[in-house]
């Protein structure tokens, strides 16, 4: 029984065989659409989610499969102080695979110490979302036919962005990849990501403060948005929030092959002007999640297509 509460659970050569899955699945859907019949996928989602929370149950249901669980704290027996461990142990004897989305960091290693069932990683607090991150690599791939040789900016919230530490942890494998970091001075990356990570491995990369300057030696550039959900302080969040704010000007300054990508959801970071843009991809991404949760879960279920 294996996990997936990190990108840097699964090889290189895993990632590319649950991306091409992935592929396979885009373009066969049909050929899918029974291989977990009889099996359970269980969403606990401690933390308000839409994307994420519909994309499993959206892959599941695809798959043939069953979906149950809860969609917040209050609506399960967390509320009445259950631990996330204890949770797990009775979640084991409903269903075959869990996804779980915590606002604590390390909750998903915790449940999967204590789980008999494959645990998912579905997002925990800053740290780790590695499946957002499968769905990102599976977007850049289907739109630059590569992951490897690439000038990635990432823009906005960099210190707890765990969509950006997770993506930098799984494309830091690949070659000739280069990093653009764009954030204001108090939401730079954490130096343990950039100790651990970019200088350990020698990523090229550099830290700026100007989205306009950076655009134009950009690939990918991949647009976060400043989370008040971390914020101690209203004020510091208010003060933060329009950092950066993507509109039809600013992408005039852009290759004509770039695309942008968000994790979702936006608040203002991107203009909705730049939607009708070919190079706005975070629509695309949506869809992508869903293939690429599919793939994820056949592989840890280890089910395989009916001929």
């Amino acid at each position: 029984m294996r996990h997936f509460l990190n990108p840097l659970d699964f090889s290189v050569e895993e990632i590319d065989q649950v991306l091409s899955l992935a592929e396979q699945i885009r373009e066969n859907p049909e050929h899918y659409a029974h291989v977990a019949e009889g099996k359970k996928l269980a969403t606990l989602f401690y933390e308000p989610s839409t994307r994420t929370r519909l994309s499993f149950e959206s892959a599941m249901l695809n798959l043939g499969g069953k979906v149950l669980g809860f969609h917040s704290e209050n609506s399960s027996s967390a509320a009445k102080g259950e631990s996330v461990a204890d949770t797990i142990r009775v979640i084991s004897c409903y269903a075959d695979i869990a996804a779980i989305r915590h606002p604590k960091e390390g909750a998903p290693l915790v449940a999967a110490q204590f789980s008999r069932i494959p645990v998912i990683n579905a997002g925990d607090g800053g740290h780790q979302h590695p499946t957002q991150t499968l769905t990102d690599m599976l977007t850049i791939r289907t739109l630059k036919g590569r992951l490897e040789n690439l000038t990635i900016g990432l823009c906005g919230d960099l210190k707890f962005g765990r969509t950006v530490h997770s993506l930098i942890n799984a494309l830091s494998r690949y070659t000739g990849i280069r990093f653009v970091l764009i954030s204001p001075e108090v939401l730079r990356l954490p130096t343990y990501v950039i100790q651990d990570v970019l200088e350990a491995k020698k990523i090229p990369y550099r830290e700026t403060t100007n989205l306009e300057e950076a655009l134009p030696e950009l690939d990918i550039l991949y647009m976060t948005r400043v989370q008040r959900e971390r914020f101690f302080s209203e004020d510091e969040y208010l003060r933060l929030k329009d950092s950066y704010i993507l509109d039809k000007a600013k992408m005039k300054l852009a290759p004509k092959d770039m695309y942008v990508l968000h994790p979702l959801p936006r608040v203002n970071e991107i203009s909705v002007e730049v939607d009708d843009d070919p190079r706005a991809a975070y629509f695309l991404q949506v869809q992508c999640g869903v293939y690429a949760r599919m793939a994820l879960i056949m592989t840890l279920l280890g089910l395989t297509p009916t001929a």
